[in-house]
């Protein structure tokens, strides 16, 4: 395939190939080096020692940016499978360039995290190889851009995720969590490769990057494309009504849920729908579906992370909600939509990967996470206080963080596109419950009187607040230089998605219209939510916990499909032979029936000789041998059956003889004679009391069966008897 002049491919080496292979390589070797390293008493320095190559892979994705920027997207191609035309082609756009930064720079943070975090775990090597796969398969996910490339990577995100989901494999919940997560995403996984052949037969091509000008939404099949597609990125990106995976995935340790929510797993659903909008997203249905469930969704999460008392379980609900709001911006697909987009995605991925490692480090530091019984402690840690609060202003959109600018936006989306004031309302009472949220979980735990806690609190080390301050800084140092984060990333990004090249203008404040007069009204509401919090969690609570939701609908429909499965054991699985028997013929005589009966068997008998009188003597002596045992299916001796079927055997060895074939007659006489004589000598041994007795009926249905088998095979030889016989196989053997 060759690709567009304003494509760059690297023809000297290929570095991407080269990283993933890498992040591979390392994940086989870190239990070796963790393991080598505690030798040495210098285990602490394993996670800064994985680090690296990480870090040297968001170096050089950095570098790209410049390129891709000016318009100069990278595409590397490596030869798979060159016959089905699958390629290991990754594409370097705005899109992918973005979360190839975030999945390597946020990775690069979480595995210094995760050597402080499980300090002294004896399974901490194998933690380090699932997430150094986990990153692999994320970072191969959001570069790859032929079809087949992205759903190996895809599936291999599920499976990965899976691993790091249940690590704590000793606990029933943590093994539950992680089954959940693989059926769920695993199964829209499923889905979206059916809609990506779909898309790849419609287009004729399996690159990404070259069917955005095929007309997919005049096609009769892009209803079925546009299913396909939305339940795989639904399922991924936890969107109601798949969304309850993603809360009970708060099973596995903080430095997994840091990042698998900030920058990995379930923004792929995301990734996907903005990657193919220039594609699918000309359509109204793809715009009604995306902001249908991105609202609900929204609104479930946002009002679900106010109710919880948990530390991760309130981010991730916040992190239910971001993703909603993603969706829903796409789905509305105006160029102000898209850019609100793009702008919430850097700064959600910056502000929840610092606010998940500060959950972890308030447990690491108390021994609990629940946000009622932790209070005063910035006196006691106010660097982990420091990051906390950043983050949390960023989170809670006020200036001059990055997330005010990216909620400024949100609402300049909504505005002009919404004259009922629908999308207004929504995104206002989410931003609301969102700043409750961020004040909740991120400010309330380190203000007010000391509570005792499980452990005493202390301050942290090094590793376990390096990426908070860093990711929670960066959201400062992105707001203040938002006009070169603008250029540098937002509008590369942009014009991925929309297809077309855009720019893009950010600011954080040019005068007081609408917007800002929402982010004030979102600031007051939000503050009266966390002085009444207490009230609004028993509001909350006596309204929707006690609702049968998909979490319980998961386990019935676990139980059902076990059940089920045992009672359809019970009906196949008898361990009777005759029964297996009778199944088995009884679905090829139908699939031999099947023709003749609904198309007619139509014989002109052509081609057919007359017959003669030797002809007709050994036909009846078959058909005596036939009737004579269907007759004795009703006889009480297995002798007089045994010599009616022995009769059709001689009948058969006569036929092979009369056309000049001894050698198969004297065979098949010398079988039949020796069944008959062997069969009969084990018949005449075996006890009468030991013989099975069948009733009526059973022997009329068998009796039926053999007529069908019959009444098949003698249909299907004689369709095959009017067709003109081949001799291309007899000659090439005689030659």
């Amino acid at each position: 395939m060759s690709a567009p002049d304003d494509i760059a491919i690297p023809t000297d080496f290929p570095v991407i190939l080269a990283g993933l292979i890498g992040l591979f390589a390392l994940a086989g070797l870190a239990p070796w080096l963790r393991a080598a390293l505690k030798r040495i008493n210098a285990e602490a320095a394993t996670g800064w020692i994985l680090a690296l190559l990480p870090l040297s892979l968001w170096l050089y994705f950095l570098s790209l940016s410049t390129g891709v920027a000016a318009g100069q997207p990278v595409k590397e191609v490596t030869p798979w499978i060159p016959s089905l035309d699958v390629e290991l082609s990754f594409y370097v756009d705005g899109l992918s360039g973005l979360f190839a930064l975030l999945i390597t720079g946020i990775g690069a943070l979480i595995l210094v995290f995760a050597g402080g975090y499980l300090h002294g775990n004896k399974d901490l090597g194998r933690f380090f190889s699932f997430l150094l796969l986990f990153m692999a398969a994320m970072l191969g996910l959001v570069l790859a851009d032929n079809v087949i490339t992205l759903f190996v990577f895809w599936e291999l995100t599920s499976i990965t995720s899976f691993l790091l989901i249940g690590f704590k494999h000793g606990y029933p919940r943590s093994r539950r969590a992680a089954i959940q997560a693989l059926v769920v995403t695993g199964g829209g996984g499923l889905a979206l490769f059916a809609g990506l052949l779909l898309m790849a037969q419609v287009s004729g091509t399996l690159e990404i990057s070259t069917m955005a000008g095929t007309d997919f939404a005049g096609h009769a099949l892009y209803p079925a494309i546009l299913v396909l597609v939305l339940l795989g990125a639904f399922t991924k990106s936890a969107q109601v009504p798949f969304h309850f995976w993603l809360p009970n995935a708060m099973e596995a340790p903080t430095p997994v849920s840091a990042f698998l929510h900030s920058a990995t797993m379930v923004k792929a659903g995301v990734y996907l729908l903005a990657r193919l909008n220039p594609s699918l997203g000309a359509h109204e249905v793809w715009q009604i579906s995306l902001i249908s469930f991105g609202a609900v969704t929204f609104l479930y999460g946002a009002v679900m992370a106010v109710r919880r008392t948990d530390l991760k379980q309130m981010l991730a609900q916040t992190t239910l909600a971001s993703l909603g709001l993603l969706v829903m911006l796409i789905g509305i697909g105006t160029e102000a939509a898209l850019k609100a987009a793009m702008l919430y995605l850097l700064a959600h991925a910056l502000f929840k990967g610092a606010l998940f490692m500060v959950a972890g480090g308030l447990e690491h530091a108390t021994g609990t996470r629940e946000q009622p019984n932790l209070s005063g402690l910035g006196r006691v840690m106010p660097l982990t206080f420091a990051a906390s609060l950043l983050a949390a202003l960023s989170m809670a959109g006020l200036p001059p963080f990055f997330g005010f600018i990216a909620k400024e936006f949100v609402y300049k989306a909504a505005l002009p596109t919404d004259p009922a004031g629908w999308l207004i309302a929504i995104a206002l009472a989410g931003s609301v419950l969102l700043f409750a949220a961020a004040s909740l979980a991120a400010v309330r735990p380190f203000i007010g009187r000391d509570l005792p806690t499980p452990t005493p609190a202390h301050e942290n080390g090094p590793s376990l607040l390096v990426g908070p301050w860093l990711l929670a800084g960066l959201g400062l140092y992105a707001g203040l230089m938002h006009e070169e984060i603008a250029g540098l990333l937002i509008a590369p990004a942009l014009s991925a998605v929309a297809g077309t090249p855009k720019a893009v203008d950010l600011y954080l404040f040019k005068s007081v219209d609408a917007a800002l007069l929402l982010s004030g009204l979102t600031v007051v509401l939000g503050l009266t939510i966390v002085l009444l919090s207490g009230r609004v969690r028993a509001v909350i609570g006596a309204a929707l916990d006690q609702l049968w939701g998909p979490d319980k609908g998961f386990d019935s429909l676990l139980d059902g499909l076990v059940a089920g499965s045992r009672a359809l054991v019970r009906v196949m699985q008898t361990g009777k032979l005759s029964q297996y028997l009778f199944a088995t013929f009884a679905v090829l005589g139908a699939l031999l029936l099947m023709p003749p009966l609904l198309a007619g068997a139509g014989f002109a008998g052509h081609g057919m000789t007359p017959l003669r009188l030797e002809d007709a003597a050994v036909i009846g002596a078959m058909v005596l041998g036939a009737a004579g045992t269907i007759i004795l299916t009703f006889a009480r001796t297995l002798l007089a059956s045994l010599l009616s079927m022995g009769a059709l055997g001689l009948a058969v060895a006569l036929i092979f003889l009369k056309f000049g074939a001894p050698d198969l007659a004297f065979t098949q006489l010398m079988v039949e004679t020796l069944s008959v004589v062997i069969l009969g000598l084990v018949l005449a041994r075996l006890p009468i009391e030991n013989v099975p007795t069948r009733d009526g009926p059973s022997r009329i249905i068998d009796a039926a069966l053999s007529l069908a088998i019959g009444l098949a095979f003698a249909w299907l030889v004689l369709a095959i008897l009017q067709r003109p016989l081949d001799l291309a196989l007899s000659e090439y053997f005689g030659e």
